[in-house]
């Protein structure tokens, strides 16, 4: 399969899973709230995001290591057989020290101290959630640990896409099964151990299909090396520990807000941010199947291809997140109302600004890329650090003064100082390796998101002109995308217009 046929499918397996995310957000969140009342559902997405939390030092250690197979490329068997053997061990390791850290949390009583509005119901409600971080720990042991190191070498052999598919199934399944058993009654560790059983059963055939085309690239599990893991353990510290600030940043808002604002109020943010949330895995997915080709056009200090993976990334923020945000903002109220049963409440505030979080993130994209490709490790920490620090100090500070919408302005802010110095070191790098930042496309590309971000709040100041003004910013953006045309380089306008001939002619 060629370079663009892999990227192709991978990219449209990304949008498939982020269709499912999203169609599952919007039937599962009122198909919850008609069985589990609003402190029940909220505790499930913390207990979740709590799960989520634990994983990031071992999900750093597995991104370290898909960089590393990938700098060794596919033609090195027994090199990749060491360093995968060796990589196992250490996550074996990471696994069972999770497990150590769910246990200590409860002999701490440390989660009834997170959620402290569950009233009677505390005890026992705490008691599940515990089961249901221990139960999950058991199974990143079981299936993630080395499940998650295979799956990131089979990019290395060119099937990215053939794994990104299985990942559609996975989770799609993951996002049913709990819901479906809801639906029979389940409280919240009965919706636990279903989503566990299901995890279990649908990875079997991914690890045989895996295992399979490792055997067929003479790739297997051999001695494995104690200073090769360690090497690789202690290289991949920054990113861990980045990937858990990361973390902490997107997942661990919930938990902060818990003793202020307590289950219930993690519903309404939880909920309100469901979009936002699956347009950020969307993005996330985005940059994985360019990823390889991207790195490959860096190594080989190629310009214009270099600048048509960028130029790719920024029209679709220009061209569909953008307007796609302004548009949703004026109806999103009805629908909100519906779709949580009335049980909960809507902020437009916060709905706006975890929004325009969405669009910084989409801005910030190809220099996220330059930096994360290269494994720039201390300057991703340094920047997970202030924008961690910014995020929870900003919560903590914003939330009792504002209310919900605080939480929504500090990852906001949180957001515009990672884009901004994940940029500077992205330019930086490429100006030491000989290469241009795409300053023209990139200037073009802000000023669609000030557009946006004057848009959006002038909808909510002014309600009773939101069409006009809606109106208006679209005309912008409409003119801006227009002038973003006129700066691609030759090669992704050659691109693009046969791709809009291939569409014409189905037509």
């Amino acid at each position: 399969m060629s370079a663009s046929k892999r990227i192709l499918s991978g990219t449209i397996a990304s949008w498939v899973q982020i269709a499912v995310a999203m169609l599952a957000q919007i039937l599962l969140v009122p198909l919850y709230l008609s069985y589990w009342d609003a402190s029940t559902y909220g505790l499930w997405l913390a207990v979740l995001s709590f799960s989520s939390l634990l994983s990031a030092f071992d999900l750093g250690f597995q991104e370290y290591m898909a960089y590393e197979f990938l700098k060794l490329g596919s033609r090195v068997p027994k090199k990749i057989s060491k360093l995968l053997s060796s990589g196992m061990m250490v996550a074996l390791i990471l696994g069972l020290i999770q497990i150590v850290v769910v246990l200590l949390i409860y002999w701490l009583d440390i989660l009834p101290m997170i959620f402290k509005d569950l009233g009677s119901a505390l005890k026992a409600k705490a008691i599940q959630a515990f089961y249901i971080l221990f139960i999950q720990s058991i199974i990143w042991l079981l299936c993630n640990t080395v499940g998650g190191l295979l799956n990131r070498i089979m990019a290395t052999f060119g099937y990215y896409p053939r794994m990104a598919w299985w990942s559609v199934l996975t989770n799609t399944v993951l996002l049913i099964s709990p819901a479906i058993s809801v639906v029979f009654g389940a409280d919240l560790l009965t919706a636990g151990i279903v989503m566990a059983i299901a995890k279990v059963a649908f990875d079997i055939p991914v690890w045989f299909d895996m295992l399979r085309l490792l055997k067929k690239h003479h790739v297997k599990v051999i001695a494995p090396s104690f200073e090769l893991g360690w090497t690789s353990f202690r290289k991949s510290t920054n990113l861990s520990v980045t990937g858990f600030l990361e973390n902490v940043r997107q997942q661990g808002a919930r938990l902060i807000m818990s003793p202020i604002m307590g289950a219930a109020g993690i519903a309404v943010f939880s909920t309100i941010r469901t979009g936002s949330n699956v347009a950020l895995q969307g993005l996330r997915t985005i940059i994985n199947p360019l990823m390889p080709e991207l790195m490959n056009f860096l190594h080989k200090r190629d310009q214009e291809k270099t600048e048509v993976a960028f130029s790719t990334l920024w029209l679709v923020t220009i061209a569909f997140i953008a307007p796609c945000l302004l548009v949703v903002q004026t109806f999103i109220p009805v629908i909100y109302n519906a779709w949580t049963r009335g049980k909960l409440s809507f902020d437009p505030w916060l709905f706006a600004l975890l929004s325009l979080g969405v669009l910084v993130y989409a801005l910030s994209q190809p220099s996220i890329a330059v930096v994360k490709g290269n494994n720039l490790l201390k300057p991703q920490l340094m920047i997970s650090i202030m924008s961690a620090v910014i995020a929870v100090v900003g919560i903590l500070i914003l939330v009792p003064v504002l209310g919900i919408k605080g939480a929504g302005m500090a990852l906001l802010l949180s957001e515009i100082a990672a884009s901004v110095a994940f940029t500077k070191i992205a330019e930086k790098w490429l100006r030491n390796a000989g290469l241009e930042w795409p300053h023209q496309g990139f200037n073009v590309a802000m000023l669609s998101v000030a557009f946006t971000s004057v848009g959006v709040v002038m909808m909510i100041i002014l309600p009773h002109y939101e069409h006009l003004i809606l109106t208006v910013a679209l005309l912008l953006l409409a003119v801006n995308l227009y002038r973003y045309w006129l700066t691609l380089p030759q090669l992704a306008v050659i691109k693009a217009k046969a791709i809009l001939n291939v569409f014409g002619n189905k037509n």
